[in-house]
């Protein structure tokens, strides 16, 4: 079947995908690709994936796997239209993608999808950039976190993948940006409701809160060491000033979070020395929900269930908290605090 025959129906027979698919497909069968679909070259993949930390082992997968239109029609379809939903929304932080993972049975291909549409993306990400101005160390340093997710797909399922694409279609599409330790994405007030009512009456800088204002949100990646309160105040100073140089129409006087990391129970079980506890303590916490255990397994133990207590490492003060609280029938939080930037 040639490319321009398919439809979603034909699409999703043809992958075998379940009716649950159908949604989507139907989503993405209305887009007309109007940018073409193109993968980087294969002379320059080694230096573009180095630059954005792929690793050996992770790079040859994807090469191995390397999609076209005449092998996998199919699945070029869903890429061409993917990377049109992306590139449509670069430099527009405000819209959500609901892109649909993959099944099993796919293998390789399911598996590597989207970083496929990272890949074709990419020159598009980075013309933003320089629209904007961004540094070059700023930029290949935030679209870096492409190769460590792949690297933490790898260390829990054992081979090369992303199990949560749609958290770097921030990076691809210049929402967010790595400054130091901490990252930081432009978002609005609105997504932030537990926090809009806290500080709605609150006496912050700026105007008076509205939905629409503008907030940092400030996320924690993997790499980059401890989380030492000095590094991270040079994170925040770092984002006034980047945010208000390269941003200047978003004026960004908040930053908000949402973390397992500002449970206050951790303060039961850390000393109040420790860096979680010194990171909770530059946030006014507001918010909590009972739904943080799966985030606890996944960031601490690169686990998806606490099934399994008696396995999980206990070599560190954290991870032996995190044991005995749930042993003990207790769960975990999910909260929401704010800071003044």
């Amino acid at each position: 079947m040639f490319l321009h025959d398919l439809d979603a129906a034909s699409v999703g027979a043809r992958l075998g995908l379940s009716e649950d698919f159908n949604p989507w497909l139907e989503d993405l069968a209305s887009i007309e690709p109007s940018l073409p679909f193109r993968l980087p070259d294969m002379h320059e993949v080694d230096d573009l994936f180095a630059r954005l930390g792929i690793s050996p082992a992770d790079a040859a997968e994807i090469v191995d796997a390397w999609p076209n239109p005449e092998q996998s029609p199919e699945l070029w379809w869903l890429l061409q239209r993917c990377y049109q939903q992306l590139v449509a929304q670069t430099d527009n932080p405000y819209r959500s993608l609901h892109w649909q993972t993959l099944p099993s049975h796919l293998g390789a291909a399911g598996r590597l999808f989207y970083i496929y549409v990272f890949l074709a993306a990419f020159p598009i990400t980075r013309q933003r950039h320089q629209e904007h101005a961004i540094p070059d160390a700023i930029a290949w340093a935030t679209l870096a976190d492409l190769g460590e997710h792949i690297a933490i797909h790898r260390r829990v399922f054992g081979n090369a993948g992303l199990s949560s694409p749609r958290w770097l279609v921030h990076h691809f599409r210049g929402d967010i940006y790595r400054l130091g330790r901490l990252q930081f994405e432009r978002t609005r007030l609105s997504t932030w409701q537990p926090i809009y009512d806290d500080i709605i009456n609150k006496d912050v800088p700026g105007p008076k809160p509205t939905p629409d204002t503008p907030v940092l949100s400030v996320h924690i990646p993997e790499s980059g060491g401890a989380l030492e309160p000095a590094a991270c105040s040079a994170s925040l100073a770092l984002a006034r000033d980047f945010f208000a140089r390269h941003f200047p129409e978003e004026p960004y006087h908040v930053g908000c979070c949402a973390s397992w990391l500002l449970d206050p129970q951790l303060a039961d079980y850390l000393p109040p020395t420790s860096n979680i506890v010194r990171f909770q303590r530059m946030f006014h916490v507001v918010s909590h929900s009972s739904d943080g255990d799966p985030d606890v397994m996944q960031f601490v133990f690169r686990r998806t269930t606490t099934d399994s207590l008696d396995e999980l490492p206990q070599r560190t003060t954290l991870e032996r908290a995190v044991v005995a609280h749930l042993r003990s029938g207790r769960h975990w939080q999910f909260s929401y605090g704010w800071l003044t930037l």
